[in-house]
């Protein structure tokens, strides 16, 4: 066995832990678990620490469990939320536990002739066998409420304005029920998570201490954050997705490329399976010319390739270098066959009839939905943040016509640095 924890530790993934556990993993093959919230049906880049904590594990000779909360899902974690989260409906927790399975399977290995294969588990098919007598009865008498009301997560919502639900209240001894029905059926010993679970995490050694007198183990690692202090994860857009359909591989690419240096040098240590070496040298480089940005596109590339692939790598690459590698290049120098080629890059269609006559931009960004308003066109026209053809726009009267068409049939609008627009005109 590797010693997972020190590996961990220098990539600083370790926050809290619970006394013994490093010397289980050293001891034996310990079976560890995640769970993951089926609130969508794609997983987004906030749930790949989870996924590499499993993914580290396996690599270390032990063997993960990934759960997907299709139980848990119909009640709500209240761990670091403000507000009841809406309950989905059981047909689509099953679409969206369906979507998370396609896409652990792209990261672990399920292969069952390995001693060490991945599972896969979904917490509604122990649960719904369950009355709530029953649960009550064999879970609820083992946890007192005095020690329920003493977890964070729970003092901070009752607390608050809106108080806090017997169904959220109840959510940690459902989800430490779920540890100690894996201790009991899988050998499971170890639960990791985000810091923000340790409360519900230790619920589960409890219950498991007091139910059966077992001895389980835990360690969280700590939430990302950004170093201005913004969402990490989010865009304008929203999230970003580890659905290709969701976001763009390109897309994908770019977020990480355009982490700041202090992101990204504690990102590279996190996001990939560099070793210590490797990722000294590659600071050392960044470090005698930060603007070249050799670790940003380190990074870019190997959370690219783990996520989506090689190919879907390249063609992230490929788009890149059309629309960046030359930008003071007039937009026309872009032959038909690269603008019909660029992938990842959001497209959209427009009335051929309307440009002939032309129209005006404020108009056009809102009839394409690039902007959701005209007030929110006209604020980043005016901070200089809208180029069409690569020539930025400072009047707000302008009217885009057959005059701004690359190749008869093309216009690409760039907005802020990053962000771009293929409309094709028909």
């Amino acid at each position: 066995m590797s010693d997972l924890i020190k590996e961990l530790q220098w990539r600083g993934m370790i926050q809290d832990i619970m006394p013994g556990t490093a010397e289980q993993l050293l001891k034996e093959m310990t079976t560890g678990y995640v769970g993951f919230d089926p609130t969508a049906d794609s997983l987004h880049i906030g749930s790949l620490v989870p996924i590499l904590l499993l993914v580290h594990l396996q690599k270390a000779g032990h063997k993960p469990i990934a759960l997907v909360g299709g139980a848990t899902g119909m009640v709500g974690d209240p761990s670091g939320k403000s507000e009841e989260r809406n309950l989905l409906s059981e047909d689509v927790l099953n679409h969206n536990v369906a979507g998370i399975k396609a896409q652990l399977e792209k990261y672990l290995d399920f292969n069952p002739a390995l001693p060490n294969a991945a599972e896969m588990v979904n917490n509604y098919d122990w649960f719904k066998g369950i009355s709530f007598l029953e649960f009550i009865r064999d879970a609820g008498k083992h946890i007192t409420v005095n020690y329920m009301m003493a977890k964070d997560s729970v003092k901070k919502r009752l607390e608050s304005e809106n108080g806090m639900s017997f169904t959220e209240f109840t959510y940690q001894l459902v989800q430490g029920y779920d540890f100690y029905w894996l201790h009991t059926h899988k050998h499971t010993r170890l639960q990791m998570g985000g810091s923000d679970q340790w409360g519900n995490i230790v619920t589960g050694t409890e219950l498991i201490r007091r139910k059966s007198g077992g001895e389980a183990f835990a360690f969280t690692c700590p939430l990302i954050k950004k170093a201005d202090g913004g969402k990490f994860g989010k865009t304008e857009k929203g999230n970003i997705w580890l659905d290709a359909e969701k976001t763009t591989p390109y897309q994908f690419y770019q977020f990480w490329l355009n982490a700041s240096d202090s992101d990204a040098e504690t990102w590279i240590k996190i996001f990939t399976f560099l070793t210590k070496d490797e990722i000294d040298s590659i600071l050392q480089q960044h470090q005698q010319n930060a603007s070249e940005r050799v670790l940003q596109k380190k990074l870019a590339e190997q959370v690219t390739m783990f996520v989506h692939g090689e190919a879907a790598l390249n063609v992230a690459l490929e788009t890149t270098a059309k629309l960046f590698a030359n930008q003071k290049a007039p937009a026309d120098s872009l032959s038909e066959e690269d603008l019909g080629s660029i992938e990842g890059i959001v497209r959209s269609t427009y009335d051929a009839s309307k440009i002939k006559e032309g129209v005006d931009i404020l108009v056009f960004l809102t009839d394409t939905a690039i902007f959701d308003s005209k007030g929110a066109a006209r604020k980043m026209l005016q901070n200089g943040g809208i180029s069409i053809n690569r020539v930025k726009i400072t009047d707000a009267q302008m009217k885009v016509g057959s005059d701004h068409l690359l190749h008869d049939k093309y216009i690409l609008v760039q907005v802020g640095k990053k962000n771009y627009y293929l409309v094709t005109i028909s």
